[in-house]
């Protein structure tokens, strides 16, 4: 975009002092400046000024809230024993014609772990240390490897780590994986704004006060940055979206992907039972007839806390962050060139530089934020759809150092999930006081899932008390 052009478009979107302080810079800082501007939709500043920056915008709650019916972890019904057999028959068969690739939303960096560097590289499995990538890498490989089809994989990352990201998997040979089935693509950023005036931010002379605007926004640079039109050249019809930080996801699972086939679902999504009724999770509810996620410091004490006949919690569906997206969907969402989603306003203390180029440190919260949600999607989405998955099997993040999502329990989990699949493919695994005994590791590329376990001539009738046992795509090694 001319430099004439991008003041042009500030001075109407109520940034003047912004284009008059560009026209201040030097040769190189005005280009810093202008590529970050130019990634902006300039033209909507005026609206979400209003909107969500002078304003606040209520979100007020459903009239009507109403527990969600979801599908069950195992059919109940003869009629739904048919239904998953021929879900599971269809996953299957779209993973065979090329039509469903992996979405991994990776813009996060290991900050909370003690990690300087994207959280992917993080090691977290019990006996190889393996990175989050790797454990990924492999699942897709095997999943590829059983379709006789290269699966595509999407990797979002952020502003911070995209080069790192891309230096490490270059420097692993991308973990084994063709890298023109690789396609790397950056989250969007968002500056901040002046609570009182409006105005952009900025973080230094050169350089706006941005961040990332929320993974809502991963489904905005899937289209602006190629990544749909390449699923189109491929043939991709859905999206397995995960997050970087869960390393026991099914990157993609053949039943849930063809359920979401099958009911003509836009937008499915997965769902544990909550570990208790106020469990800082996403709420997956009906409101006023709409599928959708309330947040749990929106859903009212009492809501949370109501049990039906039995005793159970009636709103007892957790968000996961783990969806299945047709393409088309993504599309339509992006129709007319602007992402069809809410945004949402946080209130923060944001460091910026004065008219005079002088640091300022705010002392109370002084600027506005804006993110967007991906479960915002759900609403919007044709016969949208909730799977339940159980949480030892598919839900055991890393976001810790210690305590609750910590290493440490990710990798207690993970040797958990492993003991029950081996002892489901009638090996003995010796335990103390309940837990594994051993150490245990599966790798994908062995087995991505307790059935296909069952299938392998493990050769292993007795795990002990103390021994360390790495499945891996040679083999069983024991020490």
């Amino acid at each position: 975009m001319e430099l004439s052009e991008l003041r042009s478009k500030l001075d109407a979107a109520g940034q003047s002092d912004l284009a008059r302080h560009l026209g201040t810079r030097d040769a190189a800082g005005q280009a810093k400046l202008a590529a970050q501007l130019s990634a902006l939709n300039l033209e909507a500043l005026p609206a979400l000024l209003r909107d969500y920056v002078r304003s606040k915008p209520q979100f007020p709650l459903p009239k009507d809230i109403q527990p969600v019916q979801a599908y069950p972890y195992r059919a109940t019904t003869p009629e739904q024993e048919a239904l998953y057999a021929k879900a599971k028959a269809r996953g299957h068969e779209l993973l065979k014609q090329g039509k469903v690739g992996a979405f991994l939303v990776a813009g996060g960096q290991g900050t909370r772990l003690g990690y300087d560097g994207p959280k992917g590289e993080y090691p977290v499995t019990p006996i190889k240390n393996k990175p989050l990538f790797r454990v990924f890498a492999e699942q897709l490989l095997a999943l590829s490897r059983d379709a006789g089809k290269p699966i595509p994989w999407y990797v979002m990352t952020s502003e911070v780590n995209d080069g790192p990201t891309r230096a490490f998997f270059k420097q692993h040979n991308y973990f084994d994986y063709n890298p023109a089935n690789v396609f790397f693509f950056q989250q969007g950023m968002m500056p901040a704004f002046d609570m009182a005036t409006g105005a952009i931010l900025l973080d230094k002379p050169d350089s706006l006060a941005l961040s990332p605007d929320g993974h809502g926004g991963s489904l905005r640079a899937l289209y602006k940055s190629g990544a749909i039109a390449d699923m189109r050249k491929r043939g991709v019809e859905h999206l397995s979206y995960f997050q970087v930080d869960n390393p026991i996801v099914h990157t993609i699972d053949p039943l849930f992907i063809g359920l979401h086939d099958l009911t003509g679902s836009e937008m499915s999504s997965k769902t544990v039972s909550k570990a208790h009724a106020l469990e800082k999770v996403g709420n997956f509810a009906i409101g006023d007839g709409k599928l959708q996620v309330i947040e749990y410091s929106d859903l009212p004490e009492e809501v949370a806390k109501r049990t039906g006949p039995n005793g159970a919690l009636l709103f007892n569906a957790g968000s996961i962050a783990i969806h299945a997206l047709r393409v088309s969907f993504i599309e339509r969402l992006n129709e007319g060139g602007d992402l069809k989603l809410p945004w949402h306003r946080a209130e923060k203390k944001v460091p910026y530089v004065d008219a005079a180029g002088n640091p300022v440190k705010p002392e109370k919260p002084n600027a506005v934020k804006l993110e967007q949600f991906v479960f915002d999607a759900i609403p919007l989405a044709s016969n949208a759809i909730v799977y339940t998955t159980k949480r030892d099997e598919e839900f055991s993040p890393v976001k810790n150092a210690q305590g609750d999502d910590s290493p440490a329990t990710s990798k207690r989990d993970q040797i958990r999930r492993a003991a029950e699949w081996l002892e489901m493919a009638g090996v003995d695994v010796e335990r103390a006081n309940g837990e594994p005994a051993a150490q245990i590791e599966i790798s994908p590329l062995y087995a991505v899932d307790a059935e296909q376990l069952k299938t392998r001539e493990i050769g292993l009738k007795v795990i002990k008390a103390g021994e360390t046992v790495y499945f891996g795509e040679k083999g069983v090694e024991r020490g």
